[in-house]
């Protein structure tokens, strides 16, 4: 019996040649659907508001700052540190009287396509939802100003219809009918998006229909001689995992955002996680990706694990935001799971030296499945953070601060930390942990202890709560990220926070905070992410003066050599830059890409190029690059 495309999938027979849009005879052994922690009703489980579930909150307390939920370790914690921390940075104390938003009460009116409904009802199977709720919680992503606008009820365009295909089919089905009828789709997973990516364009006419992959997130199949597995694309990656796991298995990657983002939006923004040294980035794990676009789909037949056939399509998919069509399927490598899983932590006597020994060991290429550099301010913060000890343990803690000033010299105003994870056989990671500590003895560096390193790996996972608990006290705050080759690295780092400071300094802010810390390593360079916040609560438009001196740093940082975006993406709040980027001629084949696969700008979104030059008709002269392109770095 024919297989219909390759060895991957011989296991799971086909009945009869299907036609193109036709998902592969699955044998039911091989395919199981996936109960996700995410209902299809998001909002019953996740805040309509802004980040995370809706038991789990930053709050005050008799004015101290506060944890609730259960899902992470700081749940039920009272945190006086991080309060006198907020006092002093921001000259600010809690107000717990203050209320957080509250729904609409009426929504904006639905555009309707008449010809589209009716079709959609009399044709398919798809369910949908057209109840203001269900489109106002897929209107935006996650940045500061889609949960400003959201707390403002700014949101004059939102998605007009809902639906939920459960399948390739029924996606091809549904790309086809906005395609004939030119009804706009917003391919939607986990709204995690912090570039504007899947925000409503506000000046769109046409109907809009939030195409929600939640109800797609099957494992296909599973190969264990190849290491493959095939899922669906809205699989949330923490289910992802799960399934794995009981399979002894993993895929390994673990973006910030791995318990609410999808494989599809992971796919789609060229995505980066955690673990990248052990694992690798997105495109690493990619085998082949199917994507549905109005002129047909798109995906590479082979899954031989190279082949020299040409430009690479999974790579025109890859990054592609949701402008060109509809992910799908994707088949992944995965790997056993590690026997051993340690944390550790390290510190420098500053910064600087933090970069030497992170170039060091990218240099040796002996990186362990984690390793991320924080600078002084962001190395308080996190001490910040540590719930309240017992009297013994602040006796310890004294006597290790003690050691540190004292006897190894290091001023607590200088001093860095690095957070490490490793994973592999136990005599594997003994090698790793022995190496690196040799190598970060060499820059002044000492082991600060793996209790330490634990705590600073999961707080990643709280960040983005402290980020609406400060915009509801009256902070605004958010962070942004690049990639920059090593000599730049610690340039780039004082050059943007000076920039910052200076821009912060001429808008008469006074109260902020700006820090950094080094996220991943490569043997050319390492990621950067940033973190700015600020009091607003004397400032008019505080989300326009962020984006403000967010948009002086972005300068700052191309600048001095580094990347538009090293993993977030381009969406709509950095198309600005793009053209310059990509230059004008690589501008212009990204367009006649998107004017072929989607001929009717159907995924009309705005993000890489802006939409007035995303979409040009085919005589129209490519239009001159902008005149506020940001300067060149000099080599």
């Amino acid at each position: 019996m024919a297989a219909k495309r390759n060895a991957v999938t011989t296991e799971a027979p086909e009945s009869s040649a299907p036609g193109e849009g036709t998902a592969l005879a699955l044998d039911s052994r091989l395919s199981k659907r996936v109960e996700s922690v995410i209902p299809k009703k998001r909002h019953e489980a996740l805040k309509w508001f802004g980040w995370g579930y809706n038991d789990s909150q930053f709050y005050g307390k008799d004015g101290i700052i506060c944890f609730r939920g259960e899902k992470y370790p700081l749940g039920g914690c009272e945190l006086p540190s991080f309060t006198k921390w907020v006092e002093k940075k921001f000259d600010l104390r809690v107000d717990i009287t203050k209320q957080y938003p509250q729904l609409p009460r009426t929504y904006p009116r639905p555009v309707e396509n008449a010809p589209f409904l009716h079709e959609l009802k009399g044709t398919t199977q798809v369910d949908y939802s057209a109840e203001g709720i269900d489109r106002l919680v897929r209107c935006h992503g996650q940045t500061l100003n889609d949960i400003y606008s959201l707390w403002h009820h700014k949101f004059r365009r939102i998605p007009d219809l809902v639906v939920w295909p459960r399948c390739h089919d029924e996606v091809v089905q549904l790309v086809r009918l906005a395609h004939k009828h030119n009804v706009m789709l917003v391919p939607f997973g986990g709204g995690t998006s912090v570039s504007g990516a899947i925000t409503c364009p506000q000046n769109e006419s046409r109907m809009i229909c939030a195409l929600d992959t939640s109800q797609m997130n099957r494992l296909l199949w599973l190969n264990r001689e190849n290491l493959t597995v095939c899922f669906e694309s809205g699989i949330v990656g923490q289910d992802l995992e799960r399934v794995l796991r009981s399979e002894g298995l993993t895929v390994g990657h673990e973006p910030d955002s791995y318990e609410f983002s999808t494989l599809g939006g992971w796919v789609a923004t060229r995505a980066s996680g955690m673990k990248k040294n052990v694992y690798g980035n997105i495109e690493d794990l990619v085998v082949r990706v199917r994507m549905v676009t109005p002129s047909g789909t798109l995906e590479r037949e082979c899954s031989a694990p190279r082949v020299s056939c040409g430009p690479d399509f999974n790579h025109v998919i890859l990054g592609s935001e949701g402008t060109l069509g509809v992910i799908t399927e994707v088949v992944l490598k995965v790997r056993p799971l590690p026997s051993v899983r340690r944390y550790g932590s390290l510190a420098f006597p500053n910064f600087e030296q933090g970069v030497l020994f992170m170039r060091e060991v990218a240099r040796r290429r002996c990186q362990p499945a984690s390793v991320r550099l924080m600078d002084n301010e962001q190395f308080m913060f996190g001490q910040a953070l540590k719930p309240e000890k017992s009297w013994w343990a602040g006796v310890v803690d004294a006597m290790k601060q003690r050691y540190v000033t004292s006897w190894k010299g290091i001023d607590l105003n200088q001093i860095c930390a690095a957070t490490l994870l490793f994973e592999g056989d136990l005599k594997d990671v003994q090698r790793q942990e022995a190496l690196i500590y040799e190598i970060a003895e060499k820059f002044e560096g000492f082991p600060a202890g793996g209790q330490n390193g634990e705590r600073g790996y999961i707080l990643t996972f709280v960040i983005a709560y402290i980020r609406d608990f400060g915009l509801h006290q009256g902070i605004v705050a958010e962070s942004f990220e690049t990639s920059v080759p090593w000599d730049r690295c610690s340039l780039l780092c004082r050059s943007v926070k000076q920039r910052v400071v200076s821009e912060c300094s001429k808008r008469s802010i006074n109260y902020y905070t700006i820090s950094c810390r080094v996220t991943q390593t490569y043997d050319a360079g390492a990621c950067i992410y940033f973190y700015f916040g600020f009091r607003s609560t004397d400032v008019a438009d505080p989300v326009e003066l962020f984006e403000a001196i967010e948009h002086s740093a972005r300068d700052e940082i191309l600048s001095c050599g580094g990347s538009l975006s090293h993993h977030h993406g381009v969406g709509k709040i950095r198309s600005h830059w793009y053209r310059n980027a990509v230059t004008e001629t690589g501008s212009s084949l990204y367009s006649a890409a998107k004017r072929h696969l989607d001929p009717k700008n159907i995924f009309a979104l705005g993000n890489l190029l802006p939409l007035e030059e995303a979409h040009p008709t085919a005589e129209a002269s490519p239009p001159p690059a902008t005149p506020s392109t940001p300067p060149k770095a000099k080599l």
